[in-house]
C-alpha cells in the first residue's frame, strides 16, 4: 500500500475500529449497543438542535486543530492549545465587557477578535522565543504555559474581573456579541451554533493554501522536514519557529471568539477546560492537514456531545475511550514502517 492511501485509509479505519471497541464496551455494561448507537445518533444528527451542538463544539476544535497542525509541518509540538485558547477566552470577554454600548457591531467584533488573537498569539509566540533564544522544547515551555494561563486567568478572574459572587466575568455588550445561525437563518434552533463556524471553514481553507500553494509555506514545511537543507538554502528557521508559533496561538484564540462572543458572552472558570487538548487529538487523526482537520474536528464533536446526550444510558467516559482508541491506532499505523 502506497503512502497517500496509507495516509487517507489508516484513519478510517482507526475510526472503525475503534467504533466497534465502543460497541463491544457498551455491550458489557449490559446495555444494547444498537440500541445506544439509534439514541446516539438521534440525538445528534437526528435533530437540529442536536445537529448544531455537534457543529458548535466542532468549531473550536477547528480552531484548536489548526493550533497545533500548523506548528507540525515545521517539526513544532504545540501542546499549548488549552493555554492559548484560556487566556484568549478571558481577554475577549474583558475586552467585550468593557467596549462602549455605543460601538457598532462592524467595530466591535472586530476589536474582541483583535484582542482574543493577540492574547493567544503572545502566549503561543512565548514559546517560540524560549525555543529559539534560550533552546528550550516546545513541548515542555507550552505544556507549564497551560499551568500559568490557568493560574493566571483564575487570579484576574478572582480578584479583578468577577461578578460578585459569581465565578464569571460581566457579561460582554451586545454589539461584540456574534449572531446564531437561529437567529440569522431559523435553523438548528435553541443550539448555540452561531456565524464562527464560517470563520473556522475559511481559517482551515486559508490554512492550507498558505502551506501548500505559497512560498512562505514551502518554506515552513522546508524547515520542518530538513531544517539542515532549509539553514543551507538560506531559509531562517527561527523566525518561522516564531512565527508559526505566534499564528497558531492567534489561531487559538480566534477558537475563544465561539465560546464567548457567540455562546456564554462572558468568561467563566473552567470554559475551555480540555478543548486545546482536544485539538491535539484532531490534528493527529487528521495527520496535521489543515482540510482534514475539519472532518477530524467534526468526529470528535459528534462523540464529545453524544456522550453528554447519552450519558443517562451509558458512562460518557465510553466515548472518550473511543477518541483514545482511534488516536492509538492511528499513531501505531503511521509510525508503521513502509
Amino acid at each position: 500500500m502506497n503512502t497517500r492511501i496509507r495516509r487517507i485509509f489508516i484513519p478510517f479505519a482507526a475510526v472503525a475500529a475503534a467504533g466497534l471497541s465502543g460497541m463491544a464496551i457498551i455491550f458489557m455494561t449490559g446495555r444494547d449497543p444498537s440500541e445506544i448507537v439509534g439514541r446516539l445518533f438521534n440525538a445528534t444528527l437526528g435533530s437540529g438542535y442536536g445537529t448544531g451542538q455537534v457543529l458548535f463544539k466542532t468549531t473550536t476544535l477547528i480552531f484548536t486543530g489548526l493550533a497545533v497542525a500548523l506548528p507540525f509541518k515545521a517539526r513544532l509540538f504545540n501542546i499549548g492549545g488549552e493555554g492559548q485558547l484560556q487566556v484568549a477566552a478571558f481577554s475577549a470577554a474583558v475586552t467585550g465587557a468593557m467596549l462602549p454600548s455605543s460601538l457598532p457591531p462592524i467595530a466591535a467584533v472586530p476589536l474582541t477578535a483583535c484582542a482574543a488573537m493577540a492574547a493567544g498569539g503572545i502566549w503561543g509566540a512565548s514559546a517560540g522565543v524560549l525555543k529559539v533564544r534560550f533552546g528550550v522544547n516546545e513541548v515542555i515551555s507550552t505544556i507549564m504555559l497551560n499551568f500559568i494561563a490557568q493560574a493566571l486567568t483564575g487570579y484576574l478572574l478572582t480578584s479583578h474581573f468577577a461578578v460578585p459572587s459569581t465565578e464569571h466575568t460581566a457579561q460582554t455588550g451586545s454589539a461584540s456579541m456574534l449572531p446564531g445561525l437561529d437567529e440569522i437563518a431559523g435553523i438548528f434552533r435553541g443550539s448555540p451554533l452561531n456565524v464562527s463556524i464560517f470563520g473556522a471553514l475559511a481559517v482551515a481553507i486559508l490554512s492550507s493554501i498558505f502551506l501548500f500553494r505559497t512560498r512562505a509555506g514551502y518554506e515552513l514545511r522546508a524547515v520542518g522536514a530538513q531544517p539542515d537543507a532549509a539553514s543551507y538554502a538560506g531559509i531562517g528557521s527561527e523566525r518561522y519557529i516564531l512565527a508559526v508559533m505566534g499564528a497558531a496561538g492567534a489561531i487559538a484564540g480566534l477558537g475563544a471568539m465561539n465560546l464567548v462572543s457567540g455562546y456564554k458572552h462572558y468568561y467563566e472558570t473552567g470554559m475551555t477546560a480540555g478543548i486545546g487538548f482536544s485539538g491535539i487529538a484532531v490534528a493527529l487523526l487528521a495527520g496535521a492537514h489543515p482540510l482534514w482537520i475539519v472532518p477530524a474536528a467534526l468526529f470528535f464533536g459528534f462523540l464529545e456531545y453524544g456522550g453528554l446526550a447519552v450519558g443517562a444510558y451509558v458512562p460518557k467516559d465510553i466515548f472518550m475511550i473511543i477518541q483514545a482508541i482511534t488516536i492509538l491506532l492511528v499513531i501505531i499505523g503511521t509510525a508503521r514502517k513502509t
